[in-house]
């Protein structure tokens, strides 16, 4: 039995060495297959390794290139560029605003002289230094205008001459107009003057608008006035925005201060419950002025309302002695209304500051006087132009026959 158990054992050795080379090969062959396999995708997976890394240089760099510019930024300092923005903006607007005032003292000019061609030229030059932003030299233009332009005006004040022939009185003519001159400290100033009795005159303010207008406003030249009136003397009235001066481009020939006209219609209302403007009232014969607007309600059983500044002669004392504003310092034509007692006075004191004028009306005894609009607005008429025409105007102060 054991014998025959080896001998089976031997046969199947046997077999299993005869079938042992096709195994081999097997293996051989799947070991080749894996490889080739394993290698492909080896190379696949270096083929992605290297993609990413490609995108991962272009990040860095793109990092790179971010970290330059953040550098830049912070070394720029945005605090130091807004405020040089800032400062930039500011010198726009300061030589912008310089330009405008020094444009409309140029137009002021006009009114005196037409010999203005130098003057036009250096506002020019101005104009192109600032479009060129050398907002330091436009300035410094700028400065140099508004000397040449204060020297040409007191040069045209000293040559104004009084006429020898004029009659000097310090006395107001007691009815009717009079072209005299009046003397004070010294010194002569040329008045036109027409005063009037309230008990057979009466004052009305006119306007070309029927109501409040703060735009395009219409406006009439004071000859028109007087004739659609019937008056037969008129002075220009209240201060306005002339349509020829750049900060009145939106708000041409409009006034802010209150008035009431010949319809008895106020203006400017709302605006001046609380105003400090002072005001001249007229009502039947009797004639009143107050400091403050705010002092007068709106009492439409009067003739005439109409506020302006500044107050030159209150109850009898001069109430301007002068001002920080050049255009009040100034000499110019200075147009007025006063009143005496139920004596109404208009008129236009020439060549004089505005305290000028406070006290020649002072010295012509008047008890109140308020200063009206002049510069290129003075107009003054008494059958006929005494001073003007100059400009249009939305309102103006008349005196009628009742």
């Amino acid at each position: 039995m054991k014998k025959r158990l080896n001998k089976l054992i031997n046969n199947l050795k046997n077999k299993f060495l005869r079938f042992r080379p096709p195994v081999m090969i097997i293996i051989l062959v799947a070991g080749l297959v894996g490889f080739l396999f394993a290698a492909n995708r080896i190379k696949i997976l270096n083929f992605r390794l290297a993609d990413f890394s490609q995108k991962i240089i272009e990040r860095e760099n793109r990092l790179a290139d971010l970290g330059k510019e953040l550098t830049e930024l912070k070394s720029q300092d945005q605090l130091l560029v807004n405020k040089q923005l800032k400062e930039e903006i500011a010198n726009i607007q300061k030589t912008y605003d310089r330009a405008v005032d020094s444009y409309e003292k140029l137009l002021d000019l006009q009114n005196k002289t037409k010999n203005t061609t130098k003057f036009e030229e250096l506002f020019a030059l101005a104009l192109k230094q600032l479009s060129q932003k050398n907002y330091s030299s436009a300035g410094a233009t700028l400065t140099g205008l508004d000397q040449k332009i204060i020297e040409e005006s007191i040069k045209i004040a000293n040559t104004f001459k009084i006429p020898d022939t004029l009659p000097q009185s310090n006395t107001p003519p007691s009815g009717g107009y009079q072209r005299q001159k009046v003397l004070l400290d010294n010194n002569s100033f040329m008045v036109d003057i027409v005063s009037a009795d309230l008990n057979s005159t009466k004052v009305i303010v006119d306007t070309a608008s029927d109501s409040d207008c703060s735009d395009n406003c219409p406006v009439l030249a004071l000859a028109d006035y007087v004739a659609k009136n019937g008056a037969f003397a008129g002075v220009n009235g209240s201060y306005f925005c002339p349509a020829t001066y750049p900060q009145c481009a939106s708000k041409k020939n409009s006034f802010d201060t209150l008035l009431m006209n010949k319809n008895k219609k106020y203006f400017n209302s709302d605006n001046n419950v609380y105003s400090t403007v002072p005001a001249a009232i007229f009502g039947g014969n009797w004639a009143r002025f107050v400091t403050q607007s705010l002092e007068w309600g709106r009492d439409t059983g009067v003739d005439a309302v109409i506020a302006n500044y500044p107050l030159l002669v209150f109850n009898g004392q001069i109430n301007f002695s002068g001002s920080n504003d050049p255009k009040q310092e100034a000499k110019g034509n200075r147009s007025f209304l006063g009143a005496t007692g139920n004596i109404v006075y208009l008129g236009v004191v020439h060549n004089a500051t505005v305290a000028e004028s406070a006290k020649v009306l002072h010295a012509l005894g008047l008890n109140h006087a308020l200063n009206l609009d002049n510069g290129g607005s003075t107009a003054f008429w008494y059958n006929g132009y005494k001073v003007g025409p100059g400009r249009n105007l939305p309102n103006v102060v008349l005196l009628v026959k009742k």
